[in-house]
């Protein structure tokens, strides 16, 4: 192996750069693998581990007839280390892949640790190589603001950034099961889910103490130029843009019945029963003992977090183990700077992956991952690189976030994107029913990608 081939670097070992170092590593490749923490802090993670997930422990649903199963069921068939590691380590969450998160992050960080073609490095990078190395940038939302500005020299491009927010857990012996109630909305999958509903009353009482909370400072961010990502807004955001925001949102009160309050086929007891809005909560251990509130993303102070958030029904006496926090997140202007390979069109040997390229979800991070890390080691050994078809979910996001011909012209400005399948090409017949529509996305993804998979024995 030549002396090039010896040092591909990958900075940042979020879920995209643990997924890549890895995917470089099984291609017999050495690499570096870069992480900050624990030598500098950033504002969201509370561990040095790698792939710690700070929003949710939730990967989305498992279900492949639903776009975030179908993108976890591409990686299993890619041989993705983190979603086995997630699958491994998964809790019940009501047909979602959750995980504990603490095992999680230990599991993985120990099998990146002891693999002997990688190198860990605990340092802050902060400036990118000047020698041409082969580099991924997995950095995600909170890259270091040196690294930041050299990428931005780099590219010539200005940043665009949001602030996004993570969810309180509390502990499950807090939560008073006599007014709560375990169930999965339509009843689906297991009753993984607590449930605490609100009248009417209680409803417009908690969204004015929302309105008149006092919100924490954000003090190392850029106040003037914030701006939210619609996909995961504040709860006390939500609560201004409406009376009835919440409750078509987070609290929607839909297919969710406790059978305490009676027979749920009697129309006129579910009209009389039927919770004004319920407030649901995720099981985030093993054990069950831990458990976030849905949707609740917050910049409360944590005085006032508390205050608040005791006022839902079942949650009077809840104790915190984590208050919501904000962070910045940042992302390029990715349709102006990448190949659908992922590589900056400018400079071939420099890639990015994850959240930092304008994918949405963690899955779609380590999606980022896993091809970044397949093209890197490509490079290296100087074969084909990968560019997925457009009809897996991969290679639509793929697409959405590189400079291609349907993105270039039908977007004003560039914000980051979920897995949907509303990024896939339409099928050559229609399909009226949503659901069959659905899965024949789902057929032809995963039939399309085992034929690349062959092709080039991935």
């Amino acid at each position: 192996m030549s002396q090039e081939l010896t040092c591909i670097k990958v900075i940042g070992a979020g879920l995209a750069g643990t997924e890549a170092a890895w995917q470089v590593a099984q291609a017999g490749v050495p690499v570096t693998l870069v992480e900050m923490r624990p030598a500098k802090a950033s504002p969201a993670h509370h561990t040095q581990d790698f792939a710690e997930l700070v929003c949710s422990n939730s990967f989305g649903s498992m279900s492949s007839d639903r776009a975030a199963g179908l993108l976890q069921e591409e990686l299993r068939s890619l041989n993705s280390l983190v979603i086995r590691t997630a699958d491994k380590h998964s809790v019940p969450a009501g047909g979602a892949l959750a995980v504990d998160r603490g095992q999680f992050s230990k599991a993985l960080t120990a099998e990146i640790s002891s693999n002997p073609l990688i190198k860990v490095e605990r340092r802050e990078e902060k400036k990118l190589p000047q020698d041409n190395q082969i580099t991924i940038i997995a950095t995600g939302p909170l890259t270091s603001e040196d690294l930041a500005n050299d990428i931005r020299s780099l590219t010539g491009v200005s940043y665009c950034h949001f602030f996004d927010a993570a969810s309180p857990i509390i502990e499950a012996q807090s939560i008073d099961l006599s007014i709560a109630f375990r169930g999965s909305r339509y009843d689906k999958g297991d009753a993984d889910y607590i449930n605490c509903p609100m009248n009417k009353t209680q409803y417009l009482e908690f969204r004015e103490a929302l309105l008149k909370a006092e919100q924490a400072e954000l003090k190392d961010f850029d106040k003037e130029s914030a701006t939210f990502y619609e996909g995961c807004l504040p709860i006390e955001e939500l609560a201004r843009r409406g009376e009835e925001t919440m409750r078509y949102g987070p609290l929607k009160p839909i297919g969710l019945w406790d059978p305490r309050w009676g027979d749920l086929h009697n129309k006129d007891l579910r009209k009389a029963k039927r919770a004004y809005a319920i407030v649901q909560l995720r099981q985030e251990d093993l054990n069950g003992r831990l458990w976030n509130l849905v949707g609740f993303q917050t910049n409360l102070k944590w005085g006032e977090q508390k205050r608040v958030l005791q006022m839902i029904p079942g949650l009077k006496k809840a104790e915190f183990v984590r208050f919501g926090v904000m962070h910045r997140n940042t992302f390029l202007e990715s349709p102006k700077l990448l190949k659908p390979t992922l590589q900056f069109r400018n400079q071939s040997n420099l890639i990015a992956a994850g959240q930092i390229i304008g994918t949405e979800g963690y899955a779609a991070a380590v999606a980022g991952g896993w091809l970044a890390g397949k093209n890197a080691a490509r490079i290296a050994l100087n074969k084909e690189l990968v560019t997925l078809p457009d009809t897996t979910m991969i290679g639509a996001l793929c697409n959405f976030v590189s400079n291609s011909e349907n993105n270039r012209n039908k977007r004003k400005s560039f914000q980051p994107m979920p897995a949907n399948f509303g990024l896939l090409p339409e099928l050559s017949e229609h399909i009226r029913d949503k659901r069959k529509r659905y899965s024949a996305y789902k057929d032809r993804a995963l039939e399309d990608l085992k034929v690349l998979i062959k092709k080039l024995n991935l």
